[in-house]
């Protein structure tokens, strides 16, 4: 890396690796929810993931570079936490507000990680390209609060958690 741009590009590809460790572990947590309401909300992320890989490999194609290439070790260990709540032996709602705050975690790697690919787009001059990952910031801010409110208030899963 000599510049901006090659950082730019750089963390893009950890972003694209990171996306795509997500899209397979997802599944497994909604999978290992009990709450219906994390069901979906596991489920509706995997969605929106989707279209957070087509918004990199998007900018990649204006890029003229292929998206691959890196492997995201961070996201790697924070799905490995994931794994390992998963093989827990615990209480239901206990489990689920274990969930919850792996995917938080997740959710707060991701958020420093597109708003500093954001800045860096900005900085760069591709408009086009921050639009878009300032649309995944959004959702992945929005899958945070979701989260914040099924363990709080809505949900009340780390209540049940105590009660367990």
């Amino acid at each position: 890396m000599e510049n901006l741009r090659d950082l730019y590009i750089h963390e893009l590809k950890d972003l694209y690796s990171a996306e795509n460790q997500l899209l397979k572990a997802l599944p497994k947590m909604a999978e290992a929810a009990s709450t219906p309401e994390l069901k979906d909300a596991f489920t509706t992320h995997l969605e929106q993931t989707r279209g957070h890989v087509g918004r990199i490999e998007q900018i990649f194609e204006e890029l003229g570079r292929g998206p691959g290439g890196e492997k995201c070790e961070a996201m790697e260990g924070l799905i490995k936490e994931g794994e390992s709540i998963i093989k827990e032996n615990a209480p239901a709602a206990v489990k689920d507000a274990a969930l919850i705050a792996a995917a938080q975690r997740v959710e707060h790697y991701e958020i420093a990680g597109y708003g500093t690919v954001r800045t860096y787009a900005q900085q760069l001059g591709d408009d086009a390209a921050a639009k878009l990952l300032q649309q995944t910031l959004d959702e992945e801010g929005e899958a945070d609060k979701l989260l914040n409110n099924l363990a709080l208030s809505g949900g009340h899963i780390n209540e049940m958690a105590q009660s367990a």
